[in-house]
């Protein structure tokens, strides 16, 4: 079970090549320092990365380009150019993971399938192939391969798997000495580490620096009520910048999906703009800090990123950051009934959910903002699908069904939770929170929603609109509201999620009794006061919000219906016509 550390992950760099041809006297050296110093670092006549002189070319420019690092004498685009070429070299290359002398006599397709039982991929050439085709390409138990599941291969060796796995003729025969080789695999797993090192250290000295203040901010990061007022004042107006960066490089999202950090932060520039587009009291930059940090704390503090795969963490991050970008301060009612262009544009459903997810796509599709753009093509689309379901789901017109559809799903006996429908419920849950966080930051978002809310009733009185609840000015009961809302909305959906969520992390928590959950408390059986140990459960800091905001609201309903009474009582007198002399 992946356990959150607030580091990146570290991830694996694997290659491999095919067969070696070249003797054992082709050996390289070590380069000496004279070697080193008279090397060209040009990268427009290198050989080409599927030639045998590419690996030699590839190992010399790294050892140069680790010296040259070391002393802080070389410019980032030199060291990305010939960065990015050595690592086309490697991953063009195969590596052979035994030279068992039993595979000597056999033919020579069976000697390829020997060598492959641990077939790893890089992230980019990731393909899925369907269980159904794994089965039957591994239906030999006695065969070594059987426990090899190739569900992500490069396209040239995606031909020879078929080939062998479904006795199905090659569309094109590689010769084996058109490739690069490494002399053993100890050489291949050394030059992979040692392109890994240099990527790291590039990449930890290109990440974007914080401010002492927002570092400082950050530091409570992991709490429930997390003061994201705060971090907007330190962030200087700026709390997604580096709230979705930090996020991103916790979980290890940068380095696993190997982001260009400049890119991410070009990328959550214009998302931080976008949300500020129109000046909105509530649905802005702070409101999408709110909710990713929440979904940050559903993710860690609950142990759910240990039941999420990368991709679908990413996914979850990137939906938070996202979900109500360039909102326009109204609602969906409000572009129906107005007949705006964005309603005509989604024929009136989900109009600005729409929106949020077009325009956030639209921007990545720009190089400058494409944080996407090392995804295979498998992977940016289930990374497209998660995404566009999550910020869908945030359309409350669908909040009772969604409720109603989980609840039905949990009272099976033995419930299969679909990962996109718990991530879309976890997300529309933080998109609510607010009234489950510490009062002083629930007051400050209450105000805020009604001064949008009122705003959007002055533009309904102008275009001659009915007033759409709660946008009248006027006419509205803030604690009532409050309180309605509470009840009727956010302590269900709440409610609903936990159980959600420990339906799905139990047995994750059973399978892993060796350690402590620190997100988990035990259940006390309410009629012998009892603890058990056998029901998981996750903390519900929102619970002890709920309840304390409630009673706020409910103690100035009274007060507010007894100033309105009062008030009455001074029009109905002042109204009364004077006594007859």
């Amino acid at each position: 079970m992946r356990r959150y550390t607030g580091l990146p992950e570290q991830g694996a760099l694997t290659i491999v090549r095919r067969s070696s041809s070249r003797s054992k006297t082709e050996s390289c050296s070590t380069p000496t320092d004279e070697q080193l110093d008279q090397l060209d670092l040009e990268t427009e006549h290198l050989p080409a990365v599927d030639t045998p002189d590419a690996c030699d070319k590839a190992a010399l420019r790294l050892r140069y380009l680790l010296r040259q690092l070391n002393r802080g004498e070389i410019s980032a685009e030199t060291l990305q150019k010939n960065l990015q070429y050595a690592a086309k070299v490697l991953e063009a290359v195969y590596i052979d993971e035994t030279k068992d002398r039993r595979v000597a006599e056999q033919p020579r397709a069976q000697q390829a399938t020997l060598h492959m039982r641990r077939l790893r991929t890089p992230c980019w050439a990731r393909c899925s192939v369907e269980k159904s085709n794994d089965a039957k390409r591994l239906a030999d138990e006695d065969d070594e391969l059987s426990e090899v599941q190739p569900d992500a291969v490069p396209p040239e060796v995606r031909e020879w798997l078929a080939s062998t796995f479904t006795r199905q003729l090659a569309t094109a025969k590689r010769k084996s000495d058109e490739k690069p080789k490494f002399r053993s695999v100890a050489h291949a797993i050394r030059a992979g580490i040692f392109v890994d090192r240099i990527y790291r250290r590039v990449t930890s000295t290109a990440l974007m620096q914080f401010p002492q203040d927002v570092v400082r901010v950050l530091k409570t990061l992991d709490e429930w009520s997390f003061d994201v007022f705060t971090l907007h004042e330190a962030a200087n107006g700026q709390p997604v910048k580096y709230l979705g960066y930090e996020l991103l490089n916790r979980y290890g999202m940068i380095h696993k999906f190997k982001v260009p950090p400049t890119i991410l932060e070009n990328f959550l520039g214009r998302i931080e703009e976008g949300y500020c587009r129109f000046h909105n009291p509530y649905h802005n930059n702070l409101h999408a800090a709110d909710v990713a940090q929440t979904v940050h704390y559903m993710l860690c503090q609950t142990g759910l990123m240990n039941w999420l795969s990368d991709l679908e963490i990413f996914a979850t991050l990137v939906a938070a950051v996202v979900h109500d970008y360039e909102h326009t301060g109204t609602t969906n009612n409000f572009h129906v009934m107005s007949g705006s262009d964005t309603a005509l544009l989604y024929n009136d459903r989900a109009v600005l959910e729409n929106h949020h997810i077009s325009a956030a796509f639209r921007l990545m599709r720009e190089e400058e903002y494409n944080i996407l753009q090392n995804l295979s093509r498998d992977e940016f689309r289930e990374f497209r699908t998660l995404v566009i379901d999550m910020v869908l789901a945030t359309d409350m017109s669908f909040h009772f069904q969604q409720l109603k559809n989980m609840r039905s799903l949990l009272s099976l006996a033995e419930p299969t939770i679909d990962k996109s429908k718990a991530t879309s419920l976890v997300l529309h849950c933080c998109d609510i929170s607010h009234p489950a966080k510490r009062w002083d930051l629930h007051h400050r978002w209450t105000m805020s929603l009604l001064d949008e809310f009122f705003l959007q009733g002055d533009k309904e009185r102008d275009l001659g609109l009915p007033f759409s609840p709660l946008c009248d000015r006027n006419n509205t009961l803030v604690a009532e509201s409050q309180i309605g809302f509470i009840e009727f909305i956010v302590e269900p959906s709440m409610g609903v999620c936990a159980d959600m969520l420990e339906c799905i992390l139990g047995p994750l928590h059973s399978g892993n009794k060796s350690g402590t959950n620190a997100a988990t408390e035990p259940t006390i059986d309410e009629n012998s006061g009892a603890e058990s140990v056998n029901k998981f459960k996750i903390r519900k800091p929102w619970i002890t919000c709920l309840s304390d905001n409630k009673k706020i609201w409910k103690e100035q309903a009274t007060k507010d219906a007894e100033a309105r009474a009062n008030q009455e009582q001074e029009e109905n007198i002042e109204v009364q016509p004077p006594p007859e002399e």
